[in-house]
């Protein structure tokens, strides 16, 4: 904590002297509106959730941008320019008072200091979380808590992946209406309007999706991190994980994990762009399956769902 509290001073150091010696700095997005709500938000799932939400009213800032890893990300200054002039904040907050997302945990106390005007929004405020435990890349325990029977050993093992469910989706865009609201209460009827019809997007969203597994009868995907968990367990999917808590496969790892995709005639291996695939590929090449990439963090949320949970049908028999 004392290593990101030295960076961000020293970030926020070069955004100033950049301001003192350049008289203005270029914004991250040139339209931005002064009569528009400023919005930050941490991954770009969210951003869709707030322009939804928020419609013409908002102009949200993405702090992990695309292809960016929210585990290692670190913000530049044009970002805390960003901060420093918005209203609302609005964070994933999968646990407790922090985040199971590393660049929230590392980053959020010191965003908050730049601007303590700004409203913070937990947006998972209401949201069931998981973690779960895998013995050889196979889960046999699932533990559900919420945000008021959590203590820090169970932080730990936390999926912070709630966004990847339809169902949390609802939640964190309700808790944006709620931010909205409190920020701009005179434009609360249009909030609650745009709120009311995502919501229903979303509603024919987790139909179609759970269409797409209706008649599926193995329904099990193998991925390196194990990322889908809140979207496993709303389709009844069993999610094995090359990766457990951070670290690769041993040898005797990967043995075990081409003897459990040939069990369950498993040809594809997903990935995210954002990790390594060398210990997938490894796997793919022995069971004569292939890799295939989805990502957890497109902004087009409906669109990539879709998309996702098509490419995860597809691979089933």
């Amino acid at each position: 904590m004392r290593y990101a509290f030295t960076k961000v001073i020293s970030i926020a150091v070069s955004f100033f002297l950049i301001l003192s010696f350049s008289g203005c700095v270029r914004t991250i997005d040139t339209d931005i509106n002064d009569d528009k709500i400023g919005v930050i938000v941490s991954i770009p799932p969210q951003a869709e959730f707030v322009e939804k939400v928020g419609g013409d009213k908002v102009i949200v800032t993405v702090m992990v941008p695309p292809g960016a890893n929210p585990h290692t990300y670190e913000p530049i200054p044009l970002q805390l320019e960003e901060v420093s002039r918005a209203q609302i904040y609005v964070k994933v907050g999968s646990a407790g008072t922090g985040s199971g997302i590393e660049f929230e945990l590392v980053w959020m106390d010191n965003i908050i200091n730049i601007n303590r005007k700004m409203l913070v929004v937990d947006s998972s405020r209401g949201v069931k979380f998981f973690a779960v435990t895998y013995e050889n890349g196979v889960p046999v325990e699932y533990n559900e808590y919420d945000k008021d029977s959590m203590d820090e050993s169970t932080l730990k093992g936390i999926d912070p992946h709630i966004w990847l469910s339809p169902a949390n989706a609802k939640i964190m865009s309700e808790n944006i209406y709620r931010g909205l609201a409190r920020i701009d209460s005179g434009n609360q009827e249009y909030y609650k309007k745009n709120l009311d019809n995502y919501l229903a997007e979303l509603d024919m969203l987790d139909e179609e999706i759970s269409q797409m597994f209706s008649e599926k009868e193995n329904k099990v995907i193998m991925v390196f991190h194990p990322t889908w968990t809140y979207f496993a367990k709303d389709y009844g999917i069993k999610q094995m994980a090359i990766e457990e808590e951070g670290k690769e496969p041993t040898a005797e790892g990967i043995k075990d994990l081409i003897d459990k995709a040939r069990q369950y005639d498993i040809k594809v291996i997903f990935v995210s762009p954002e990790f390594s695939t060398k210990s997938a590929e490894a796997v793919a090449r022995e069971i004569g399956g292939s890799v295939m990439p989805v990502s957890s963090l497109k902004k087009n949320y409906l669109e990539n769902m879709k998309e996702v949970a098509g490419a995860f049908a597809e691979s089933m028999k």
